[in-house]
């Protein structure tokens, strides 16, 4: 039995507790808010983040950090992407021994512009195995035991597929990768396309309008990602194309919903009002700008996204300016 901890109550690592408890780990889950701690203890369900999901009754969380990873073999890191830093530099100070970490936060550090491994690699002990796990998965889903397909990445292959190992089960298949940097560019920069695809519903756009941007969203991923070392392949695979498709399209995504009630015409604050769960396509289009800004990379999608988000642009007048840019052919690089 190997010893698991979650660090994040939210729906993704309620989800990822859930089936790692049934597969037959101990799993221990910290969650910032004290609700969450008692509704998982006592009643077996995150009411706050994953409500409805009957949890496995094995599963107990904790207020403390120190409760979670004490004697753990694997941590994983799934706080929104903008927390990560803190909450691992205190994860740091309590960890014992050298367990694997896996990242499962799909976004980007807004202070440095950086992906979650790199931060881990800056807030860990050094010679600390880290991973990454992402790809097309809804959180509901999984729990509910859909047949879904990620990919666990790692510099050194076998920290990959020892990751894949931890994960898999017969309903949750997990790939192993080299290319860490392509996975996480993908799972954090397919949010910002997937506003852009809800604010083409909201305006009431149909499906030649969500094709052409979905595709050219890619092709805008794959073009900061190659800048920054990741294999172009890469965005073909499930953390491309396959997590882009789901989040853009899919009724469970955050973001496609954020973006839907922006094409309606609320603001960014109306359309987050009530809102306990973080929509990491927001933070991350303003970072993938500068990040794109950085490297000499041009983002029209994110760049119009985030006009859209923070200046103010009505979305009808950011999909005139991606229509009215000088014609150019299409490529890839």
């Amino acid at each position: 039995m190997t010893r698991i901890a979650v660090i994040g109550g939210g729906a993704w690592g309620t989800a990822l507790a859930d089936l790692l408890v049934r597969k037959g780990e101990a799993v221990t889950i910290w969650a910032r808010e004290a609700e969450v701690v008692e509704s998982i203890n006592r009643d077996h369900v995150n009411a706050l983040f994953l409500p409805g999901a009957a949890l496995a009754p094995g599963l107990r969380a904790v207020a403390e950090l120190a409760d979670a990873v004490r004697g753990a073999d694997v941590v994983v890191s799934a706080s929104p992407a903008h927390v990560v830093r803190p909450v691992m530099t205190q994860v740091s100070a309590v960890l014992e021994g050298t367990p694997l970490v896996v990242s499962v936060s799909k976004g980007l550090d807004p202070d440095k512009l950086e992906r979650p491994s790199c931060v881990l690699g800056e807030t860990l002990p050094r010679g600390t195995p880290v991973a990454v796990l992402s790809g097309p998965s809804f959180a509901l889903e999984v729990f509910q035991q859909q047949p879904t397909a990620v990919v666990a990445a790692a510099t050194d292959h076998a920290v990959a597929q020892r990751t894949q190992r931890v994960f898999s089960t017969n309903y949750f298949r997990v790939y192993s990768h080299t290319d860490v940097t392509g996975v996480e560019l993908g799972g954090a920069l397919k949010n910002v396309i997937a506003v852009a695809a809800g604010i083409l519903e909201g305006l009431g756009l149909g499906y030649n309008t969500r094709a052409a941007l979905i595709t050219r969203g890619l092709a805008e991923i794959t073009r900061l990602g190659v800048a920054l070392g990741a294999q172009p392949m890469t965005f073909a695979g499930l953390a491309g194309m396959g997590d882009l498709i789901l989040t853009a399209t899919g009724a469970l995504s955050r973001n496609r919903a954020l973006g839907i009630a922006l094409g309606q015409g609320k603001t960014l604050d109306q359309a987050l009002a009530g809102k306990q769960v973080v929509v990491e396509g927001v933070n991350t289009a303003r970072t993938a700008v500068a990040l794109g800004e950085r490297h000499g990379v041009e983002l029209p999608i994110a760049r119009e996204v985030a006009n859209v988000l923070f200046h103010g642009k009505s979305p009808r007048q950011a999909v005139s300016n991606l229509m009215e840019r000088d014609l150019k052919a299409e490529q890839w690089r």
